[in-house]
């Protein structure tokens, strides 16, 4: 690969992260929202490295023992593809010639989310596990070999509603045994945007209204769809297809079917952040 392919800056960091090997822990919690990096880094014993740019934002610490990194994506998957893109690149890449070590290091990705819930019984405040991830949006496309991990049988049932073209992926499987006192598992629909690509209309009016409720019937392998938002099919897409291990936990901020929405978002989040940390804890002494 050239120097157009892998950027670095001034100081030998990716471009976008702004980080260098070392500076990155193998278990990275991710969170979309840059603001969600003071809530975690309380958590820590430790703070070793701090590193902002853009909208990405970077801590890697020491929390019960062990190392752990904090990293904010922003919004959507065309983030998670830089994200993810980055930090294995300072796994498994020799920056200094440009090329793929011979062993891949697995990593560890844990995101904290918020979502919103397609099920009547699932309420507001509640915690749910993404067992799968199907993406509305076409980031995985764009891979190689990607049919290797993708779900077709549940891509067809989402493709019948939406007519797009989606993508499913499994999280990991151990992961979500670990985290599995958390929240009921499901089935977890990523949007390639807030508005019409989530059915809402403002002045523009969305071209497949509806399809969200729709979509709660779609069932696979004994889970149902029950929530949405912006990251996680790229996590689990990127992940599987980089040899890495992902789990996507979900803060419900809102019921679509009955049209509630938290009155203390932050409250949802800091209860999540507080439960998961506490099973993240458990994963680093395993």
């Amino acid at each position: 690969m050239d120097a157009a392919e892998l950027i670095l800056n001034e100081r030998g960091a990716l471009y976008h992260i702004g980080a260098k090997p070392g500076e990155l822990a193998p278990t990275i919690i991710t969170v979309g929202d840059p603001e969600r990096i003071s809530i975690l880094k309380k958590y820590l014993d430790v703070v070793h490295f701090e590193i902002k740019h853009r909208e990405f934002v970077t801590v890697t610490g020491e929390f019960a023992g062990q190392a752990l990194s904090i990293v904010s994506t922003g919004i959507g998957t065309d983030n998670i593809d830089i994200v993810f893109s980055e930090i294995d690149a300072l796994f498994n890449i020799h920056l200094e010639t440009k090329t793929a070590k011979d062993e891949v290091t697995p990593l560890q990705f844990i995101r904290l989310g918020t979502s919103g819930g397609l099920h009547p019984d699932i309420a507001v405040g509640d915690v749910v596990l993404s067992g799968y991830a199907v993406g509305l949006d076409s980031l995985l496309h764009y891979y190689a070999n990607n049919s290797t991990i993708r779900i077709e049988s549940l891509e067809a049932q989402v493709n019948q509603i939406t007519q797009l073209t989606s993508y499913a992926v499994p999280g990991s499987s151990s992961l979500l045994h670990h985290f599995s006192s958390l929240g009921q598992k499901g089935i977890t629909i990523t949007c390639p945007g807030f508005y019409a690509p989530q059915g809402r209309n403002l002045r523009l009016q969305a071209a497949i209204p509806q399809f969200l409720d729709q979509l709660s019937d779609v069932q696979h392998e004994g889970l149902s769809v029950t929530n949405f938002e912006m990251e996680t099919s790229g996590i689990y897409g990127m992940a599987a297809l980089m040899g890495h291990k992902a789990i996507s936990i979900n803060g419900v901020l809102a019921n679509r079917q009955r049209g509630e929405f938290a009155p203390n978002p932050k409250k949802v989040v800091e209860s999540m952040i507080e439960k998961a940390m506490g099973r993240i804890s458990d994963l680093l002494n395993y």
